[in-house]
């Protein structure tokens, strides 16, 4: 399925090249101490890259794009980071281990891309190098399937890793709940699990995830809501209150930055995504326990 799925949407795309990183604009207030973008990839064009990508990065090498992402960090008063592996790269984490290294380990965590086929061997040097998860895309597909995961899930509980997975709620989560339960690890689903907006968020899908957040050791990242509405996002906000109701201490945020394979989506800086979820956030224990204490927590801060 996987697989399948990669072809359409590479078929929609041609190999461009991704624009180089907006410029940071500070956020109307600045994120509290010990905050975490729990949500960024890191790109080079000056590092191998996989044959199968849908595009290339900016004409931007290794030091320039962390330099920006510091900028980044700095204007938005985000302390900590956890790179997400782009498929840009396929299996070859690189760019994300080299970022974590560059970064420290007290402020950078990797997410890395791995196959069905990873060896244990393979799986202890990604984390003695910082990785704290393995991510699955089940949505436009890549190089670890849903058997996959099940299959490397109770080596990567003896690990402490977890899995990060991308789906839609509303056309996958009906039927995987009940796996994505039974797993050993935790998990964690992108993008607010891509709902669909115009459903609202009652739809049975996004009612699902709610109730996994609930009941099960699943957290949910409020990120990228530039790829499911317009600016200023507000046609998210019920989306994002449900989630809070549902479990706040489960909720993450991030801001996806660069903001690569936009497929027609408008960027946004990740300032103007701090202030969309300060928008929704009902307090200041809610706001530090999303930006601050759940990443501390899952990712070992």
């Amino acid at each position: 399925m996987e697989a399948a799925l990669l072809g359409v949407y590479t078929a929609r795309m041609s190999l461009d090249r991704s624009d180089p990183p907006v410029a940071p604009q500070p956020p109307t207030r600045p994120a509290p101490e010990g905050a975490c973008d729990t949500h960024i990839h890191m790109l080079a064009n000056d590092m191998p890259m996989w044959p199968g990508r849908v595009e290339d990065p900016a004409a931007l090498g290794f030091a320039d794009y962390l330099a920006v992402w510091r900028a980044e960090m700095a204007a938005n008063g985000i302390d900590r980071t956890v790179v997400v592996q782009s498929i840009l790269y396929g299996t070859d984490n690189t760019v994300t281990l080299r970022t974590v290294e560059e970064l420290g380990r007290n402020a950078a965590r990797a997410v890395v891309l791995v196959t069905d086929q990873v060896t244990d061997a393979e799986l202890d040097e990604l984390v003695a190098r910082g990785a704290v998860g393995v991510r699955l895309n089940y949505v436009h597909g890549g190089v670890l399937t849903w058997d996959g995961v099940e299959a490397i899930a109770p080596r990567l509980a003896d690990r402490g890793l977890h899995i990060q997975m991308l789906c839609m709620a509303d056309r996958h989560l009906p039927d995987l709940a009940s796996r994505i339960a039974a797993l050993p690890v935790p998990v964690v689903l992108d993008h607010m699990a891509w709902p669909n907006v115009s459903a609202g968020p009652t739809e049975p899908g996004f009612a699902t995830l709610c109730r996994l957040l609930e009941r099960h050791d699943v957290y949910v990242k409020l990120s990228a809501p530039y790829r499911l509405a317009e600016a200023p996002f507000d046609r998210l906000d019920d989306h994002i209150r449900a989630l809070l109701a549902a479990n706040a201490q489960r909720c993450l945020w991030g801001s996806d930055w660069p903001q690569i394979m936009l497929n027609g989506a408008r960027r946004a800086s990740g300032g103007t995504l701090l202030d969309a979820f300060d928008r929704v956030c009902p307090n200041d224990a809610t706001r530090n326990a999303v930006l601050v204490d759940n990443p501390a927590r899952l990712y070992g801060f």
